[in-house]
């Protein structure tokens, strides 16, 4: 050895972890949400939609917001159906099951608008009418 940090034998090249490949089903799925979140970001830009908490998932986005408002504004930008869930504690679950095409695949990218609304809130007619029977 000519070198004292030389070792003996055959030396392995060694990948640091983000240059390492994803395993395909895993990437594929990391695709996705980046291409979900990437459309409704676009749509939120385009639109000027209310969204303070977004979460990407590879087969959606679900959209927070804090008021019943916020929801109608998406449900007149998208429209859509309403699903309300059943009341717990004082208060029912409203999510707006809605999409929004994908530029980049031509697909339809599912997005969930959900908001806690308290039990006899006065909802909007027009809101109200979307609820799902």
């Amino acid at each position: 050895m000519t070198n004292p940090t030389d070792l003996p034998g055959r030396s392995v090249p060694v990948m640091t972890l983000p240059k390492a490949p994803l395993p395909d089903a895993v990437k594929a799925r990391a695709l996705a949400q980046n291409r979900n979140a990437f459309t409704v970001d676009c749509l939120i830009d385009r639109t000027s939609l209310p969204a303070p908490v977004r979460i990407p998932r590879p087969d959606s986005v679900h959209v927070m917001v804090s008021d019943v408002d916020d929801l109608g504004e998406w449900l007149r930008e998208l429209g859509g159906e309403v699903h309300v869930s059943p009341e717990f504690e004082g208060v029912e679950l409203w999510t707006l099951h809605t999409g929004t095409e994908s530029a980049r695949t031509g697909g339809v990218v599912r997005v969930l608008v959900s908001v806690p609304v308290p039990s006899g809130e006065l909802v909007m007619d027009w809101i109200r009418a979307a609820v799902a029977r």
